[in-house]
């Protein structure tokens, strides 16, 4: 007996030497997952959180292309980093930022934009060009829109841009329905407007045409285009019942 209780004795200091790693029936260990604000990696963090609005690859998404190496000449890193951050107010881009509500660290938001701009900059995109301001205070004149629109845009958009067919036969929608309008900022129509949306065959602003003559948009055009467009939006869009009182 004796002979017996010390083999078990030392069986048992043996296993609690080993930490039990090989005791019959015990679980393996549990891969290590990484807690939220230590993902650091780009294509993670994009594709967690960009590509379901801005598209798999940047592009083809229900919002602004960000593979556009116009875009990001002319918005820049810091307002990349400011709009993912703070979102956009009245749109369906909302913060990302913890300090605006969202779920991303500041160190996160920084590898996002610097992502953004390493993957699809292109720094011969506008080599010898001077675009115009990323954002502008500029007033414009909705009835020169109107015509600006129909001289430059129209051939795609439709005149009053009630919907037509691109170049390369993409069909595009009614940019003065309210509902699209009620999911777009003012600075999201200069954006397009200014860099285009080149998967879609929309060109940035220097390569319209009136007639046959290659034209640039001006400041002014730009403005007032945008003028036009947004004075067509509705306090409540989508509802198309009037009140009815008793």
């Amino acid at each position: 007996m004796k002979t017996r209780s010390l083999i078990l004795c030392a069986l048992t200091m043996a296993l609690t030497m080993a930490g039990c790693k090989r005791a019959p029936g015990k679980p393996g260990p549990e891969p290590e997952v990484a807690r939220p604000e230590q993902l650091v990696d780009f294509p993670t963090l994009y594709g967690e959180n960009c590509a379901s609005c801005h598209g798999v690859k940047g592009q083809n998404g229900a919002a602004i292309s960000l593979a556009n190496p116009v875009y990001i000449a002319t918005a820049g890193v810091d307002n990349i980093r400011r709009v993912t951050a703070e979102g956009v107010h009245g749109t369906a881009m909302p913060p990302f930022a913890r300090s605006s509500g969202g779920m991303l660290t500041d160190q996160q938001i920084a590898i996002l934009a610097h992502g953004i701009a390493s993957t699809w900059s292109n720094p011969s995109a506008l080599v010898g060009q001077t675009p115009p301001a990323y954002a502008s205070s500029n007033r414009g004149d909705a009835a020169r829109g109107r015509i600006a629109f129909n001289t430059l845009c129209a051939s795609c958009h439709g005149v009053d841009a009630m919907g037509g067919r691109a170049t390369n036969g993409i069909a595009t929608g009614l940019l003065v329905d309210p509902a699209y309008l009620a999911l777009i900022s003012d600075q999201g129509l200069r954006s397009i407007i200014i860099s285009g949306q080149p998967e879609q065959g929309m060109p940035d602003w220097r390569h319209h045409q009136t007639g046959s003559v290659a034209h640039a948009l001006s400041e002014q055009e730009i403005a007032d285009v945008i003028a036009w467009l947004t004075s067509h939006r509705i306090a409540t869009p989508g509802q198309p019942y009037q009140t009815q009182h008793p």
